[in-house]
C-alpha cells in the first residue's frame, strides 16, 4: 500500500468526525508500524483528543510498536499548547519516524510550525499528499483560519427556468425528497444558517435536520421573525451581511449556509460573500414565478458572472450542481 492511498484512508476516517470537531477541524490519522499494523484516530469534539493521539492510543491498547513509523494525518500536526498538549511532540516522543501530511495548517498558531518541530527531530517529512483532496474536505476550517469568517455556502433549489417560487408565492415543494435531504445533510454540516424574516413569514421553516442524523445549525434571520414562528430560538441580525460573517467567523461558525430566500440570496452573490453554491434543479417549468437572482443586473456578456462546477449528481429526478467562484484558493 503506497503513500495516497494510506492517505486516501485517512481521508476517509476523518470524514467520520465531520460533524462533531468545530471549530476545530475534522482530521484523520493512520500510523503504518514498520510491521504493517496500522492504527487509526479522529479528531474528538472540543476539549478531546486530536487524531494523532487517538491514533497513537489505540496502537497503545492493540500492542502495537510505533517506533519507526509512518503517520499519514490529513492536516499539519499542532505545535501549540491548546486545549491538548502539541501533536507534534506526541509524534516525536512515540518515536515515529516520518510524518506524511496532505495540507498545512494556515491557523497562525500552526502555520508551518508543526513541520518544522518534526523536522528539528529527525523525522522524515513530506508533504502535499492527495493535497486537493484534503483542501475540498477541509475547505470550511481552511477558510475560516484564512479569512476569519465562515465559509459561505449558498443553497437554492430551482426549476429548470429558474423560478423558486410560483407567482402566488407558494414554494413548497420544488424538489423532491432526496433533494431535501441532501440540503438536511448540508444543514448538519453547517454551524449556523441564515434566512431572511420574510422567508420566515412566508414559509415559517424550522431549518432543522430532522430528514437525517446530525447537529441543527445555529438559526439567524436576517430581520425579526414572528414570535410563534418555528424557527425559534434564533439570532435576529440586522445589519451589513460582511460584518454578520465578521461576527460569526469571531464566534467560531467555520460554514454558514444560506438558505432563502431570493432577497437574500441575491444580497449575498451580489457583495461577492458565497464561496460554494449547491443548485437543486428540478425536472420542472414554472413560467411565471420569483427569479432565484432578483436584482442582479448584467448589462452585457462581459459582465455575466461566471464560476467553476465542482460537482454534478443526481437526486431522485432531481439535479444537483456545486458551483464556486474562480477566486477560491486551492
Amino acid at each position: 500500500m503506497h503513500s495516497e492511498s494510506f492517505m486516501q484512508k485517512a481521508i476517509v476516517v476523518a470524514a467520520t468526525a465531520r460533524r462533531r470537531t468545530s471549530p476545530n477541524p475534522w482530521v484523520g490519522c493512520v500510523l503504518v508500524a514498520a510491521d504493517g499494523r496500522t492504527a487509526e484516530g479522529t479528531t474528538e469534539p472540543p476539549g478531546g483528543r486530536h487524531a494523532e493521539r487517538v491514533a497513537l492510543d489505540v496502537a497503545a491498547a492493540a500492542g502495537i510498536d510505533v517506533a519507526g513509523a509512518t503517520a499519514y494525518v490529513t492536516l499539519e500536526p499542532c505545535s501549540h499548547h491548546g486545549r491538548t498538549p502539541p501533536c507534534a511532540d506526541a509524534l516525536i516522543a512515540a518515536g515515529v519516524a516520518r510524518v506524511v501530511v496532505a495540507v498545512t495548517d494556515p491557523d497562525p498558531k500552526v502555520s508551518g510550525q508543526g513541520l518544522d518541530r518534526l523536522r528539528a527531530a529527525g523525522v522524515d517529512v513530506v508533504t502535499g499528499v492527495l493535497a486537493d483532496e484534503v483542501h475540498d474536505q477541509l475547505a470550511p476550517y481552511l477558510h475560516h483560519r484564512r479569512t476569519g469568517r465562515p465559509f459561505v455556502v449558498l443553497k437554492v433549489a430551482t426549476t429548470l427556468d429558474g423560478r423558486i417560487a410560483a407567482a402566488d408565492g407558494s414554494s413548497q415543494w420544488i424538489t423532491g425528497t432526496a433533494a431535501r435531504t441532501a440540503a438536511h445533510e448540508l444543514r448538519a454540516d453547517s454551524d449556523a444558517i441564515v434566512v431572511g424574516a420574510g422567508t420566515v413569514r412566508t414559509d415559517d421553516p424550522s431549518l432543522t435536520t430532522r430528514l437525517v442524523d446530525g447537529p441543527s445549525p445555529r438559526r439567524i434571520v436576517l430581520g425579526h421573525a414572528p414570535v410563534d414562528a418555528k424557527v425559534h430560538p434564533c439570532t435576529e441580525y440586522s445589519g451589513p451581511l460582511p460584518e454578520l460573517l465578521d461576527r460569526l467567523g469571531a464566534e467560531g461558525v467555520l460554514q454558514l449556509m444560506v438558505e432563502g430566500g431570493a432577497t437574500v440570496a441575491a444580497a449575498f452573490h451580489s457583495a461577492g460573500l458565497v464561496d460554494r453554491y449547491v443548485l437543486h434543479m428540478a425536472p420542472a417549468v414554472m413560467g411565471d414565478g420569483a427569479t432565484a437572482w432578483p436584482g442582479v443586473h448584467t448589462p452585457s456578456m462581459h459582465h455575466l458572472w461566471r464560476g467553476r462546477t465542482r460537482a454534478v449528481r443526481q437526486l431522485g429526478d432531481d439535479i444537483e450542481i456545486v458551483v464556486e467562484p474562480e477566486r477560491n484558493p486551492r
